[in-house]
C-alpha cells in the first residue's frame, strides 16, 4: 500500500503581518526607547534653561519673548528642533532599518519567510514613517506642555505685531508643529534611500543629518532664490505665515509639495535599488 504525501505551499504573509513583525523588532530595540524617551523629556530642561536666562535670545524668531511667554518659547524650540533635532531623530531608525539587514547578513533569512521584497520594503518604510510621526508628536507635546507650564500661557505677539489670544495661540502653535510632518517624512525617505544604497547604518543615520546641515547653509546664502524653495529644510520654515496678520499658507502648500516630491523620488529610487539587489551573499 502506497501512501501519498502532499505538501502545501507556504502561504505568503500579508503586508499587515510583515508590518507587525517589523514593528515588534523596532519596539524590542533599546535605541528606540531611548529616542522616544529623549523626545518626550528633552524639551523640559531646555524650557527651564531658556526661561532662567537673564537675556533672551533676541537673534531668533520669538526669542525676545521666549523668557516671558510660553507660546513664544514653544516656537523657539520648534525653530531649533527643525534645524538639527528632527533629521537626527528620524534618521536613527530610518537610516538603519534596511542597512541593519546587510550588517547582520539576514536578507536571505527574512526573504525565505515567504515575504516578498516589496512587502518588506513597504513594511519597513511604514514602520520608519510611523516612528518619525511618533517622535514629532512626542516632541511637540513635550515642548508645548513644558513651555506653558514653566513660563505661562499669556497672549503672544505675532510676527506682524498683532496680539494673539491664548486659545488661538495654542491652536496656531500646535499647527506650526504639525506643519513639520511633510518635511520630516521627506528626511525619513531620504534616510531610507541612503540606508538601502550604502548598506551601512552609519551612513544611513549620519548622512541625512549632514545633508540637512548643508541645505540649511545653502538656504542661508544669497542669490539662490530659485534653489531655496526646492530644499527640504525650507519647508521647515513655512509655519511663519501662520503667525502673521493676515495669515498666509502659500509656503505651507509649497513646502508640502516639495517634501512630497523628495519623498516620492527617495522611496522610488530605494525600491528599485532593493528590487535589483543580489542578496545571495547575505
Amino acid at each position: 500500500m502506497t501512501t501519498t504525501v502532499t505538501t502545501c505551499p507556504l502561504a505568503r504573509p500579508t503586508l499587515r503581518a510583515v508590518l507587525r513583525w517589523e514593528t515588534f523588532k523596532l519596539r524590542s530595540q533599546r535605541r528606540t526607547a531611548a529616542v522616544l524617551l529623549g523626545a518626550a523629556l528633552l524639551p523640559i530642561p531646555v524650557a527651564v534653561i531658556i526661561h532662567g536666562q537673564a537675556r533672551p535670545p533676541k537673534d531668533t524668531l520669538f526669542g525676545r519673548f521666549a523668557t516671558d511667554n510660553g507660546f513664544a518659547l514653544a516656537l523657539l524650540i520648534l525653530g531649533f528642533a527643525s534645524q538639527w533635532v528632527l533629521p537626527l531623530l528620524t534618521a536613527v531608525v530610518a537610516g538603519d532599518i534596511f542597512a541593519s539587514e546587510d550588517q547582520h547578513g539576514t536578507w536571505k533569512t527574512v526573504l525565505t519567510r515567504s515575504a516578498s521584497r516589496g512587502q518588506l520594503f513597504w513594511a519597513k518604510t511604514l514602520t520608519a514613517g510611523g516612528f518619525a510621526t511618533l517622535v514629532l508628536g512626542l516632541l511637540a507635546v513635550s515642548a508645548i506642555g513644558s513651555s506653558l507650564l514653566v513660563v505661562g500661557h499669556d497672549p503672544v505677539t505675532g510676527l506682524s505685531g498683532q496680539i494673539i489670544a491664548s486659545p488661538s495661540a495654542l491652536r496656531l502653535v500646535a499647527e506650526s508643529w504639525a506643519s513639520m510632518l511633510p518635511a520630516t517624512w521627506a528626511f525619513t525617505a531620504l534616510a531610507i534611500l541612503l540606508s538601502v544604497w550604502s548598506r551601512n547604518p552609519a551612513v544611513g543615520i549620519a548622512a541625512p543629518v549632514v545633508l540637512g546641515m548643508v541645505m540649511q547653509l545653502v538656504g542661508a546664502l544669497g542669490g539662490i532664490e530659485a534653489i531655496r524653495p526646492l530644499l527640504i529644510t525650507t519647508s521647515y520654515e513655512s509655519w511663519h505665515g501662520l503667525l502673521t496678520q493676515p495669515s498666509f499658507i502659500g509656503p505651507l502648500v509649497q513646502g508640502a509639495a516639495v517634501s512630497a516630491v523628495w519623498t516620492a523620488i527617495s522611496l522610488g529610487t530605494a525600491f528599485v535599488l532593493l528590487r535589483r539587489r543580489d542578496i545571495t551573499g547575505g
